[in-house]
């Protein structure tokens, strides 16, 4: 076993206690500004959170030294927490009121007149801004949170952004103060942290009060110990400090101002305060000139002394302060921290330490020590293995896991429950330190603590890297956390296209082997992203060759529309077989094209004119025509419109239409019949036209020819009704028909015996017989039945009994001597039609 590092500071060196609780200060970096020529009293410092970048910006209030006619623009600098140079922001816009970070490391930057820049690490940017009262009143200064911002206006009034990715400025209520009034100090309470689930604002009057203002109303707290010049809410949204600089003194209330929480004298009344930002959830840091004080939650406090007034950077586990020679946290110690190494501690996990020491050594006391510990093993174990997280130096990390380790080793042969938990937290605390360590490292300068980074998350920080072109330590991490690293390959490649001067073949051969072999190439690695880039960057060949290894035509497609390479769009999206994506690329090149031009791009693509032909169909009827037209599809064009004409309305319309589908249907052989029914239907719709005009009041348009006779015939209209029959040869059989039922449902018996009488019924007389007994008048239907002479007999006697008529039916019977007929009519008949069957019965029985 390697022998125990002995040279290690004891982390109890660098703690303080303030009111039974220790606080660390720890240096992260040491700094060089004056390398730049930076003197950071000349700057307002904003730090993004979890370590993140750092953007210095010239206090104007300030005196600047003159450099003379060769003054550049001013500058928005941004530097890495180690002091590395990122980023140089040439600033062209109006004062700037102010500047804060978002979640992703996105510098916000306010103007004085409403105007909002969103930039990244790069030099990327989006501007919007918070409209005509902004502009009117101009900005006096800005509050932000990790989504949003909220700005105070010359006439205080408050305009908030509730999402920075989808700005929408909304006014604020009231404060109910007049223009003139002054507003000492102000902050901001998230949505996050509010009952409402929106920004509150905390406005510190002149009139020695606290006005709460959200988006609905403002509330006076009705405070007496005002004025305040400084308002801070802390990290949860809990707790709200607030300073009086005229008496040196501050208050630490709830956040709703319902509880007094602790109260500090400084004994500096009237003496200038630079800030007042909270340490953690549970101190607060005053910072005076040259000083930093920390000051606990009953009044205790601690003073650090620096030679220059330093800037404060809040973090939700502590602060960190920013000089010219350092980068330094401080914070409340872990009680991870705390447990393992306060002297005299005997928690499991300090006599864990202690036994691992022992081993070393070689001594006896080692498996002593565990033996005493072994009902909190497990518990040592969590504990060595959380302080190890929270703790900086990679000395003691390595002590604290090779104490875990230790134990852990005990605890293997008890893998069900807490054994397993140990396993996995060390195994996950062993790959979270890597990474740590890696990203704190100078050259990367992201002094990121384990509470930060449970907050962030390991997606995040990675995006932070890439944001620094640190493409290579994020695949690491990516990979030792077992995360996808298909994001970051196409990062890369979209930054090798930006910024690299190659020739395009030289550029796509690096990209597409590094993409396509090895590791990366068997993840089937999406290449649209990297090939809009290239397009957006005005590489148009390189575009089209990366888009060629895209495995997703849904991603191909719709980039190759926008490079307007729509042919080849159409061609991948039918190659896909995705329909909807083929429709897709169909309506965007009917928008774009002329019809000849649309329909001569896709007859290539017998899948692409079907659909076409099925959408047109479906959804536009001139597009169908044309698209027949076009394909000399002339029978189909003629289906087209003959359905158009069966739709019209006006008349002329309709037979105009059916005009030009008879037409096309000539011109094919095996169309013949259609054109000629379409002839004698435009035929009919002009007779019928005429015998409207005719016969006042009724319609006969739409009708059919037999529906037409019918209606004539029932019009009393012979004499057209027969015109109408020997225009459109109307057969006898169905003009018969027609007209026996037309005369039955006009009821005109007398015509309708004339009819019958007219010559020998094409149809027979069982119609004359069933149409009358329909109507009811059985009667009429018995003087037919005789006539049915196609019937037989049995038919005959069938119809008889369908009109009661059960003499008629037993004469018909007896004529053809049907004895059994006959009895089986007797037991129906009544009255004298029974007597007239007992007759026939008994003839034909005694016979």
């Amino acid at each position: 076993m390697a022998p125990l590092t002995t040279d290690l500071p004891h982390p109890t060196t660098q703690w303080s206690l303030l009111q039974e609780r220790f606080y660390r200060k720890v240096e992260k970096y040491t700094l060089d500004w004056h390398r730049d020529g930076i003197d950071l009293d000349e700057y307002h410092v904003v730090g993004a959170s979890c370590g993140g970048a750092i953007a210095l910006i010239k206090d104007e209030n300030r005196i600047q030294e003159y450099t003379g006619k060769t003054a550049t623009r001013p500058a928005v600098l941004v530097y890495s927490a180690s002091g590395r140079l990122i980023r140089k922001i040439q600033w062209d816009k109006s004062r700037i009121r102010g500047a804060g970070w978002s979640d992703s490391e996105t510098l916000i930057l306010l103007t004085e007149t409403g105007i909002v820049r969103c930039y990244d690490l790069n030099g990327d940017f989006s501007q919007f801004t918070l409209g005509k009262d902004a502009e009117d009143n101009l900005i006096l200064s800005v509050r932000f949170w990790s989504r949003g911002l909220v700005a105070l206006l010359g006439n205080n009034r408050l305009i908030s952004i509730s999402r920075l990715d989808e700005p929408r400025p909304r006014l604020l209520a009231s404060p109910g103060l007049s223009p003139d009034a002054s507003i000492n100090a102000w902050s901001i309470l998230p949505p996050e942290h509010t009952l409402s689930r929106h920004v509150e604002c905390l406005l510190a009057t002149d009139g020695g009060s606290v006005l709460v203002v959200d988006a609905i109303e403002s509330q006076d707290q009705m405070l007496t110990q005002g004025p305040f010049s400084h308002v801070s809410v802390s990290p949860d949204g809990a707790f709200v400090a607030l300073y009086n600089q005229g008496k040196g003194k501050m208050w630490v209330v709830s956040a709703d101002f319902q509880r007094s929480l602790s109260e500090w004298e400084s004994g500096r009344e009237g003496e200038d305060v630079k800030e007042v930002v909270w340490c953690g959830n549970d101190a607060v840091v005053v910072t005076f000139e040259g000083e930093v004080v920390l000051v606990g939650p009953s009044g205790g406090v601690l003073t650090y002394y620096y030679d220059s007034t330093p800037h404060l950077l809040p973090e939700i586990d502590g602060v960190s302060i920013l000089t010219t020679e350092h980068y330094e946290l401080l914070h409340r110690v872990p009680d991870s921290t705390a447990a393992v190494f306060s002297i005299g501690s005997t928690h499991p996990s300090s006599i864990l330490l202690d036994a691992l020491t022992h081993l070393h050594n070689s001594a006896p006391q080692a498996d002593a020590a565990i033996q005493l510990i072994r009902p909190s093993l497990a518990e040592a174990v969590d504990t060595c293995v959380k302080a190890a997280g929270v703790e900086w130096d990679v000395g003691w990390q390595k002590r604290l896991l090779e104490a875990a380790g230790f134990g852990k080793s005990y605890l293997e042969g008890e893998l069900g429950g807490t054994g397993w938990a140990a396993v996995e937290e060390f195994v996950g605390m062993c790959e979270s330190l890597r990474v740590l360590n890696a990203v704190r490292y100078y050259e990367t300068g992201i002094p990121i603590s384990w509470e930060q980074y449970q907050r962030l998350g390991p997606e995040m920080l990675i995006e932070r890297l890439l944001a620094r072109r640190q493409h290579f330590l994020a695949l690491k991490v990516a990979e030792s956390l077992h995360l996808s690293t298909e994001g970051i390959y196409v990062h890369w490649a979209c930054t090798k296209i930006r910024h690299s001067s190659a020739d395009e073949d030289e550029i796509a051969h690096i990209i597409i082997t590094k993409l396509t072999q090895g590791k990366s190439g068997r993840r089937g690695m999406s290449f649209d992203e990297i090939a809009r880039t290239a397009y957006e960057e005005g590489r148009v060949g390189l575009a089209t060759r990366l888009l060629d290894h895209e495995p997703r035509a849904g991603r191909q497609v719709p980039l190759l529309l926008s490079m307007e390479e729509d042919r080849g769009a159409l061609g991948k999206a039918v190659e896909s077989g995705d329909t909807d994506l083929v429709y897709f690329v169909l309506l965007h090149l009917k928008r774009k094209y002329s019809l000849a031009e649309f329909f001569r791009l896709i007859s290539a693509y017998p899948m692409a004119m079907d659909l076409v032909e099925n959408y047109a169909r479906e959804q536009d009827v001139e597009l169908l025509k044309d698209f027949y037209y076009q394909d000399d599809r002339r029978v189909d064009s003629a289906n087209v419109i003959l359905r158009e004409s069966l739709e019209q309305k006006d008349l002329r319309s309709r037979l105009s239409k059916l005009d030009l589908s008879t037409k096309l249907y000539q011109e094919s052989k095996e169309h013949v019949f259609e054109a000629k029914a379409l002839q004698e239907s435009a035929r009919l719709l002009a007779i019928q036209e005429s015998l409207e005009k005719d016969i006042q009041g009724e319609k006969f348009l739409n009708s059919s020819v037999s529906d037409t006779i019918f209606k004539l015939i029932e019009l009393s209209q012979p004499s057209k009704a027969d015109k109408l029959r020997k225009e459109f040869k109307v057969p006898d059989a169905r003009f018969w028909w027609i007209k026996i039922r037309a005369l039955v449902k006009n009821r005109d018996w007398h015509e309708l015996e004339q009819f019958a009488k007219l010559k020998k019924s094409p149809i027979g007389y069982e119609p004359f017989v069933n149409e009358c007994i329909a109507s009811g008048n059985n009667t009429q239907a018995a003087a037919y039945i005789a006539r049915c002479s196609n019937l037989t007999s049995r038919q005959r006697v069938e119809l008889y009994v369908k009109i009661n008529d059960y003499k008629g039916a037993g004469q018909e019977a007896f004529k053809v001597r049907d004895l059994l007929m006959l009895q089986d009519l007797r037991p129906k008949a009544q009255g004298s039609a029974a007597r007239e069957l007992d007759s026939w019965i008994a003839q034909l029985s005694t016979k």
